[in-house]
């Protein structure tokens, strides 16, 4: 069969799952499905599992054992937005377009203007002669002169790559000298704020197969949640889309437990040692989004600049008409009504920005709890299975986090969060408080080693694979956990590969995840 009529018949194929899946509400085995499609068992398989891939779903557990496809009963595919929302965003960007290049006219434009004004009413001032001819003979003395060049590298830079994003001050001072940030992208800066990072999803999915790689070939949800911080159902549905993407197969432990393994990730042509997993979400906080992202110095020029035009403008009849013999509607409409304007706009915008910016960092705090307390978790799961208090998680996320004001009823809240999503155990003592124990998520990681220890991806060569719940018996499972347990109760699993530098924490800018690729274009060699 041809490339083309491949296509065409997984085309069909697709067209009659999604069909079906709609009359089954978006949940189906691969039995209903070839019940209902009249396909092959494998072309159902198949059909299915690219539709995780584009479509949002994750996989499930049934009663008896049985993969389960959760899709939305919509069926609606990942990364969709509504048309009037690509039509607005589409619009808003540009609108800012035309807004920036309005910003660089007027704020260099009059400011030079209003510089070689002002300087000219000084001298027509200063000679006591009539506003023309103080004019004049500035002009022919040659006092009033334009700036020289030195002010076009203020708004450019000739290793400047148009449509070059700016990222704030932190992320300049990674650059060489010689790439040196042009003024008017700080002025954007002031006005709009930095650029934020938008990563493909092919530049999110690097630390992910990393994490993979770094693991044996098998992932589970567990995992995924300890180096994302997503939600569990989050987590689920990124799953999914993984096993689509990166030809992956799921297994069902003896417990009901999935585990998913990617032996096509595992191939390679070279001898290496297995790849350093990427850090865990509480190495990878964010940080607060910075209002201008610029420095102290670069805001005190802008604002400096805006200042000095909303100022001239505003006194210019007083000060600067009188002086110059200037006068007439056009006059106080150009010199008078536009910069005055324009330049309580460009201060009153970052004023509204504020909020927004103050409601994200809130939110990026509140996320960086989370990510703190999810390490906790996970030690104390993975190395005695104790409870966690809320009095201990409180305390732990307070000095891991000093910099931030971090409330108990916060802390409270994220906890209950991750304990609905990981199934936890709650106890009460005498009065009252609660502790979380969290024995699903050690079958779940137990889950996954189990299945490393059984497929050694990492260590032999590959043929075709295919995994069923038949391949392992109750009792061998049983024999794994107490194996697991007792190595690790031994020290023989290094649980710092489970669960790194939970002691700490550290940061991640947004930017990091993007910097490879944009090297890239530049032509550079990327930074290791």
């Amino acid at each position: 069969m041809t490339a083309g009529a491949r296509a065409l018949t997984a085309a069909y194929h697709e067209a009659d799952i999604l069909a079906s899946l709609r009359r089954l509400k978006g949940r189906a085995t691969v039995g209903d499905l070839a019940a209902a499609t009249g396909l092959s068992h494998d072309d159902a398989r198949r059909g299915l599992k690219a539709l995780l891939e584009t479509h949002r779903g994750h996989l499930a557990v049934s009663d008896a054992g049985e993969l389960l496809y959760e899709f939305d009963p919509r069926l609606i595919e990942r990364g969709t937005e509504p048309i009037l929302a690509r039509l607005g965003r589409a619009a808003g960007k540009a609108l800012r377009g035309a807004f920036k290049a309005w910003i660089v006219v007027m704020l260099v434009g009059y400011f030079v203007v209003f510089v070689v004004l002002v300087i000219a009413a000084l001298f027509a001032s200063q000679r006591g002669g009539n506003s023309r001819g103080g004019w004049g003979r500035g002009r022919r003395g040659g006092a009033l002169r334009m700036p020289n060049l030195w002010l076009w590298y203020l708004i450019w830079s000739p290793r400047w790559r148009i449509g070059r994003p700016y990222y704030g001050h932190r992320w300049e001072r990674t650059l060489d000298k010689e790439d040196r940030v042009p003024f008017y992208k700080k002025v954007f800066a002031f006005v709009f704020g930095p650029d934020r990072p938008r990563p493909t999803q092919r530049q999110l999915d690097r630390g992910t197969i990393r994490l993979i790689r770094a693991r044996g070939g098998v992932l589970t949800t567990a995992d995924l949640l300890e180096h994302s911080a997503l939600t569990y159902p989050e987590a689920e549905a990124e799953v999914g889309r993984l096993l689509g993407a990166y030809d992956g197969e799921a297994a069902v432990s003896p417990d009901g437990e999935l585990a998913y393994a990617f032996p096509a990730l595992m191939t390679s042509a070279h001898e290496e040692r297995r790849p350093r997993q990427p850090n865990p979400a509480w190495l990878r906080l964010e940080r607060d989004l910075e209002l201008t992202g610029n420095t102290a110095g670069a805001n005190a020029a802008v604002g400096g600049m805006n200042a000095f035009t909303l100022a001239a403008g505003a006194t210019a009849p007083w000060f600067i008409f009188p002086r110059l013999g200037i006068g007439g509607t056009a006059a106080f409409v150009g010199l008078v009504l536009v910069p005055v304007v324009f330049s309580v706009l460009f201060f009153g915008v970052p004023l509204v920005r504020m909020l927004s910016v103050k409601l994200e960092n809130r939110r990026r705090r509140a996320r960086n709890v989370r990510r703190v307390l999810l390490g906790l978790v996970f030690q104390r799961t993975l190395a005695n299975g104790g409870p966690v208090g809320i009095d201990e998680a409180h305390g732990h996320v307070a000095s891991r986090l000093p910099e931030q004001v971090v409330g108990r009823r916060l802390v409270e809240s994220v906890l209950h969060d991750i304990a609905a999503e990981l199934d936890a155990d709650v106890t009460a003592d005498e009065t009252g408080t609660l502790s979380f124990a969290f024995p699903a998520l050690h079958r779940e990681v137990l889950a996954g080693e189990a299945m490393r220890r059984k497929l050694r991806l990492d260590e032999r060569s590959l043929g075709e694979i295919v995994f069923s719940t038949s391949d392992t018996a109750e009792e061998a499972d049983r024999r794994d956990r107490e194996l697991f347990d007792r190595a690790l109760e031994e020290g023989d699993v290094d649980l710092g590969r489970y669960v790194p530098a939970v002691e700490r924490i550290a940061y991640e800018d947004d930017y990091d995840l993007v910097a490879f690729d944009e090297e890239l274009k530049r032509g550079t060699q990327p930074r290791g």
